[in-house]
């Protein structure tokens, strides 16, 4: 799929950590609503490429474009903002915060934006109904299951109904039925906003939830057409 269209694009992305090169001129691209892959082995890049496309860490050397402008000449306060309102995060173990309840981590991200407290937890209510976890609303992260908890992380991350879901893992600590029901959901919550899922995985059978796979070795990044 060509660049022409899409929401993020990625250009010969360098970056190293000392001698340890994780990102060796890989290239990326996602449109709106798209589900995009990115695979390879432990230690290959793919977080690391995830993390540079969010804005987490800046790459060594390359381009990244977000909505038409180049990341790099934004302030630490517009990446910020960018990942509090238009960028949602799922990752492997959750990362919920243990001292909330499920509907006060589901309204976080509205509460750290200025949203008040009733709106921000009629909202998380709303996503929590639609990933099947709303009876969980009083509950701490510690008295509910592993499924549940990441379908609460996954409200979380589409609470502020971003323009990019980056999901790293999102199925990792899962067993195999909890992690498709998990995946049904997110997709189907995500391609109903018209968001574009940033997947990296090492599982097959999540990535067959994307629309495109990008497989990531050595640095370097490759394109996989699905073929239907």
């Amino acid at each position: 799929m060509t660049p022409a269209g899409s929401l993020l694009i990625a250009d010969d992305l360098h970056k190293a950590y000392g001698p340890t090169v994780a990102l060796d001129g890989a290239e990326f691209s996602i449109h709106p609503g798209e589900v995009v892959a990115v695979m390879g082995p432990s230690g290959s890049g793919k977080s690391t490429l995830l993390h540079c496309l969010a804005g987490i860490v800046p790459s060594d050397s390359g381009s990244i474009i977000y909505n038409g402008r180049e990341m790099a000449t934004m302030s630490d306060a517009e990446r910020s903002a960018l990942r509090r309102s238009e960028f949602g995060f799922v990752f492997q173990f959750g990362q919920l915060v243990p001292e909330l309840t499920c509907v006060e981590n589901v309204a976080l991200p509205l509460r750290l934006n200025g949203t008040s407290r009733k709106e921000a937890e009629r909202t998380a209510l709303t996503w929590m109904e639609r990933l099947e976890v709303d009876d969980l609303r009083k509950k701490r992260p510690g008295e509910v299951s592993g499924g549940q908890g990441q379908r609460v992380a996954v409200a979380r991350a589409l609470v502020t109904s971003p323009r990019v879901l980056f999901a790293d893992e999102p199925t990792g600590a899962l067993d195999s039925l909890n992690g498709e029901r998990v995946m049904d959901l997110l997709t189907d919550a995500a391609r109903s906003t018209n968001a574009a899922v940033v997947l990296v995985t090492h599982e097959a059978r999540v990535a067959a939830y994307s629309d495109r796979e990008i497989v990531v070795r050595d640095g370097k990044s490759r394109d996989m057409e699905r073929v239907v």
